[in-house]
């Protein structure tokens, strides 16, 4: 697996949650996203996966638990990110990191590109995307919207 995305909406403070739920309503968001990870392996937390529901049909999810999980046609668990790549790599599809914060954290050294939702708020949460450092990464393309701009960025050294 060559590339590795992060696809998320973060607002200006950073915040991606509040109680296990977005904090704004974007319908282009969700209509984008579901366009973009179409046919691709998301990874997640279990806590990600059950909070996106019907959003995953048409995608392959692997999920990270040591809960036990009943796995679908479609959503496998793993105990461990280095587990979710190598099974990743296997699929040979498009690969997205889907979150939450602490699988974004960890998954942040290994990540080429982030495909974001930027939301211009600051709503009170209580799960943050990791900080983006202008010195790592370049921002390639911005498609502003009322309230919210599609952002790419790539990590500066990574041909993608």
């Amino acid at each position: 697996m060559e590339q590795l995305w992060a696809i998320a909406a973060v607002a200006r403070n950073g915040v991606i949650g509040n109680q296990g739920q977005l904090p704004w309503h974007l319908p282009e968001d969700l209509a984008r996203y579901a366009q973009v990870t179409a046919g691709a392996t998301l990874i997640m937390g279990r806590t990600t996966y059950e909070t996106f529901g019907e959003m995953l049909i048409g995608r392959r999810s692997i999920v990270i638990t040591h809960r036990e999980f009943e796995p679908t046609d479609e959503a496998v668990a793993v105990s461990s990110l280095a587990e979710a790549l190598a099974l990743a790599r296997q699929y040979g599809q498009k690969t997205f990191i889907n979150g939450g914060a602490s699988v974004y954290h960890e998954a942040w050294p290994w990540l080429t590109d982030l495909d974001l939702t930027e939301v211009d708020a600051e709503p009170t949460g209580d799960a943050f995307f990791p900080e983006i450092d202008p010195a790592e990464w370049e921002e390639v393309s911005r498609e502003p919207h009322d309230g919210f701009a599609f952002v790419h960025y790539r990590r500066y050294g990574t041909d993608s």
